[in-house]
């Protein structure tokens, strides 16, 4: 038996709860992990209020697709990973099939990724979400190219930071949008080339000043609804407004009408485009790996909770004071 946090109904943190449940043996395709650090998500949040892109299938209900570990058993015919490895595992998968908040987890061999030599667990348990979904975006589906301008909201999220560091790494320039002035300094120092204050100044018509009047070419937004309409006006024209996040928890307009059908992209994204295509995450894993060894990257851990601490974990992300990841630790 091993400790496993499950939720038995809808609802807010109070409803986690550490059980004892068999974590069970791994099946063609899958690995046993013995988890020692645990990602958390946002996603994991909206997923237990019934607020995810997929709704709870049935109850009780397992939680968590981020986390690092060692493997303990392969199911059968599973090549290319050996027991006592150490892994990170990677959202890929559905939270209704699998779950890592625990001491063990079955999971799919395909959510699996070495985890490069000098990376503890702590580290390879927040490092892989935000910089796939930043690389995902900006690379594979957007193609920024050296010199164009990325402006990112909602920039101390983990995902935020990941994308001011890929940006940089491309040769893009960063904008960071934060809402108080509280993280402006840190997020000077994480490399964005600007910081703007969204409770305090015009946004778009900042980064027009800052750009000459052109806009961003490429506009990342975690927090969707109404918001997007004052977003939009910071894009260049043809470049892309990218909606990885919805935060707001409001319906969110397409805003090409109400600012004159300018020539305005606009585009979900999510991670998982990059995570469940095996040569992407391929390309995607590289080019992290190499950041992280060139010293490019770095995940930022914001706060650490052990497991008996989960309720916590999930009331402080919450409250949205975080800056980075917040990490869940699994005493071994």
């Amino acid at each position: 038996m091993a400790t496993t946090v499950r939720f038995h109904e809808i609802g807010g943190p109070e409803v986690l709860r550490l059980e004892d449940v068999a974590a069970g043996e791994p099946g063609r395709g899958e690995a046993l992990v013995r988890i020692e650090a645990i990602g958390v998500n946002r996603a994991e949040a909206l997923f237990r209020s019934g607020r995810y892109i997929e709704p709870v299938r049935r109850f009780p209900s397992r939680l968590g697709s981020e986390a690092a570990g060692v493997i303990e058993a392969l199911g059968p015919g599973v090549t290319g990973f050996e027991q006592g490895q150490a892994v990170s595992v990677v959202p890929n998968f559905s939270q209704n099939d699998y779950g890592v908040y625990g001491e063990q987890a079955v999971v799919p061999v395909s959510a699996l990724l070495p985890r490069p030599e000098g990376l503890d667990a702590v580290a390879g348990a927040a490092v892989w979400m935000p910089y796939l979904t930043a690389y995902g975006a900006m690379a594979e589906v957007g193609g920024i190219r050296a010199g164009d301008v990325a402006v990112v909201n909602a920039a101390s999220s983990s995902v935020g930071l990941a994308a001011i560091h890929t940006a940089n790494r491309l040769g893009a320039t960063p904008i960071a949008v934060t809402r108080t002035r509280a993280k402006q300094r840190q997020l000077l120092e994480e490399g964005a080339a600007e910081v703007l204050v969204s409770d305090e100044e015009d946004v778009a018509g900042r980064v027009l000043e800052l750009t000459g009047g052109r806009g961003a070419e490429y506009v990342f937004d975690a927090v969707a609804g109404p918001g997007v309409v004052d977003l939009a006006r910071a894009v260049a024209a043809d470049g892309t407004l990218f909606l990885w996040g919805a935060q707001s928890g409001q319906p969110t307009p397409y805003p090409g009408f109400d600012l004159g059908m300018p020539a305005l992209n606009m585009r979900t994204y999510t991670m998982l485009e990059t995570a469940k295509d095996p040569e992407r995450l391929r390309r995607a894993a590289a080019f992290v790996t190499s950041g992280l060894r060139g010293g490019y990257f770095r995940p930022v851990v914001d706060r650490l909770f052990p497991l008996e601490e989960i309720v916590q974990a999930h009331r402080h992300m919450e409250s949205n004071t975080q800056f980075g990841k917040i990490v869940v630790t699994v005493a071994g």
